[in-house]
């Protein structure tokens, strides 16, 4: 079971070498017969004394040196959603998407000074890297849903329709023991300090909220595939840390070997009832052995359909692949972070630990209705890569996203009323032949936006769940929302910008502040502040 409480920071590096045994059986029954070896006790840093406490100081870790690393950076195309006229198109269909990766890259980028390339600023991302304060779900549900309209601040004779689910918070003692895999790129790729160093500070944080209910095994890959601890109980802290603390970097990235052996791993640890994990670590960089995205999906898809769900945090920077980690995290019913500093690895892997490790709804389908007679167009914005088509919302085999212990996730749409006159270019519709669109009397007589729609799955089943609830057009002027909506929409500008995207509007960096300091709010981790600072320092071309 996994614990929140004040974390320790361990460093220190020990020299214990690291044997890759390129047979996953060979490696895990010697490991079985032999007796555990003595390993050194890490040295104990400081600590800080309050969980809820963060430094003042950014983290040592430099960023500035993978300079010398020649930039092979992928991100896929995005494709950035177009306005759809409601008349040929009333149903919008998509996934929802928690991970965050996507905001600290593009926080890295910025404290480089450079603006990041446009494919890798993904806005859902960006705006469901901050929590919400959107009630907890009544009764059995496993999530609450929160919407509010009001106008678009880019486009004021615009609408935007915010959409906030919150997943349950669950009690420690509800939560199940872990089964956890941590595989680890120890290739030379990761001899950087901001790749292995901190990958190993980040997995000491979370080792640091292991019991002994919970079990862990470590496999690496570099030029092959090995394990470095067979399972073993939480509570051994000592042991497993030192396994950690011996990792050093070095060959060539045989990444789908290990994803292969890491399954193999989870496979024999596998039980049910229990939380059953693969967490990989890497920059993504995987050029030897099975590489191919193709191949790597189906072997990922074949074991999250027993239960074993993929977690993946990225590291680094140069050779850093997007686009491939994005990939891997959706087939595996997991999510993707990138961890760009020691902080970031606090956050990811201590503070929201619960929503990253236990899922409580899976294949979480969103689809919205709008009513002809009050929305003229519509527009998604981001979630571009998490679109669906309309029949897969009942399709109960299409796979879609997973919400965790306590996550919340929020979209937006923005909507051109009926009766306004926009600038924007709605795309042009034939009329047809053979049949007519009319539109019912009940659309003209409803108060009614739109119909939300949600489809869900609780873990363990096959069958999803229909939640569903109207939303009435009852617009509040912008100053009088709440800080949920105007903070998401200051996050959704702040992205357009960054993309430079064609439905900015009269977006404006002054204007994203102004947005984001009137809803900074509580701000007990200080993220909205990082925001803040982080729009001030963006250049601005």
């Amino acid at each position: 079971m996994i614990t929140r409480k004040s974390s320790p920071w361990l460093v220190g590096i020990s020299l214990i070498p690291v044997l890759l045994i390129a047979s996953c059986d060979d490696a895990y029954n010697r490991s079985l017969q032999s007796p555990p070896r003595e390993l050194a006790t890490p040295r104990v840093g400081e600590t800080y004394l309050d969980a809820g406490l963060t430094p003042a100081t950014p983290s040592p870790i430099p960023l500035e040196l993978d300079a010398e690393i020649p930039n092979t950076e992928t991100y896929d195309l995005i494709a950035e959603n177009n306005f759809q006229l409601v008349a040929a198109n009333p149903l919008s269909t998509f996934s929802i998407d928690v991970d965050t990766a996507s905001y600290s890259n593009v926080r890295r980028f910025i404290n480089q000074r450079q603006r990041p390339p446009i494919d890798a600023v993904r806005i859902e991302e960006l705006i469901n890297y901050f929590s919400y304060d959107y009630p907890q779900p009544q009764a059995e549900e496993p999530f609450s849903i929160t919407t509010e309209v009001s106008s678009a601040p880019w486009s004021p004779q615009h609408q935007l329709v915010h959409i906030g689910l919150q997943g349950k918070t669950l009690a420690i003692e509800e939560l199940p023991p872990s089964n956890l895999v941590f595989l680890l790129d120890v290739s030379g790729s990761m001899n950087q300090p901001n790749r292995l160093p901190l990958l190993k500070e980040g997995f000491k944080l979370l080792v640091d909220q292991l019991t002994e209910q919970d079990t862990v095994a470590i496999a690496v890959y570099a030029g092959a595939a090995g394990v470095v601890l067979p399972p073993t109980p939480g509570n051994e802290k000592q042991k497993i840390i030192a396994a950690i603390d011996g990792l050093q970097a070095q060959g060539s990235t045989a990444g789908g070997e290990g994803i292969k052996l890491a399954y193999e791993l989870a496979t024999r640890m596998l039980s049910e009832g229990k939380n059953n994990r693969v967490i990989l670590a890497t920059d993504g960089d995987f050029n030897v052995g099975v590489s191919s995205d193709a191949e790597l999906v189906r072997l990922i898809e074949s074991y999250r359909d027993r239960g074993i769900y993929l977690t993946v945090l990225g590291f680094g920077m140069g050779n850093y692949k997007d686009s491939k980690m994005e990939k891997l995290s959706n087939h595996g019913n997991g999510n993707y972070a990138y961890i760009d500093n020691l902080m970031e690895a606090k956050k990811v892997m201590s503070t929201e630990l619960t929503g990253t490790l236990f899922t409580i709804a899976k294949d979480v389908k969103i689809q919205v209705e709008f009513n002809p007679a009050q929305v003229q167009a519509y527009r998604l914005i981001g979630y571009e890569n998490r679109r669906l088509e309309n029949q897969d919302f009942h399709d109960d085999t299409k796979d879609a996203g997973e919400i965790g212990a306590g996550h919340s996730v929020t979209a937006l749409y923005e909507i051109i009323p009926v009766g306004v006159e926009s600038d924007v270019n709605l795309p042009a519709v034939d009329q047809l032949t053979y049949q007519q669109n009319v539109v019912s009397s009940e659309a003209y007589n409803s108060n009614e936006l739109m119909r939300l729609k949600i489809r869900y799955k609780p873990p363990t089943d096959t069958e999803s769940r229909l939640l569903e609830q109207p939303i009435i057009n009852r617009s509040l002027p912008l100053n009088q929302t709440s800080d949920n909506f105007r903070f998401a929409a200051a996050v959704a500008e702040f992205g357009m910008l960054l993309r430079n995207s064609p439905y900015r509007g009269n977006s404006s960096f002054p204007q994203v502040l102004q947005l984001a300091e009137s809803s900074k709010g509580v701000d007990l981790h200080g993220y909205r502040s990082e925001f803040i600072q982080l729009v001030k320092r963006t250049p601005q071309r």
